[in-house]
């Protein structure tokens, strides 16, 4: 039996609303929360949490000097497709030049890293 369960995947930022609302047009879900934290509560996954961190510092990729801190894996099931909405989303290209893999790297918003793989 396990000790414990994932209850919330919490990224510092910013601003928690903007990003909630980036992850939610990726993902769906429903925005919980006002001020200094923000839910945001997706259907059939984990709860991603935004807490507003003042003097936030995003994460550079690929940098052995500047940790990621984390990143989400996001399962597509078309990834030129999904690039399109995420870059329309507001997250940037990382590592996508590479259109044999089948995973591309992007950064929301606040620079956190993230893959769409069709795996």
């Amino acid at each position: 039996m396990p000790v414990a369960e994932v209850g919330a995947v919490v990224l510092d930022c910013a601003d928690p609303r903007a990003l909630a609302g980036f992850y939610a047009g990726l993902l769906g879900g429903t925005i919980e929360g006002e001020g200094d934290w923000v839910d945001l509560r997706v259907p059939g996954g984990p709860v991603l949490a935004f807490q507003e961190t003042p003097g936030h510092v995003p994460p550079r990729w690929p940098s052995p000097d500047h940790s990621q801190q984390f990143h989400l894996d996001l399962t597509v099931e078309d990834l030129d497709a999904a690039e399109k909405e995420v870059l329309a989303l507001g997250a940037k290209r990382l590592d996508a030049e590479d259109r044999s893999r089948s995973f591309r790297v992007y950064a929301d918003p606040a620079g956190h890293p993230f893959c769409l793989c069709a795996c």
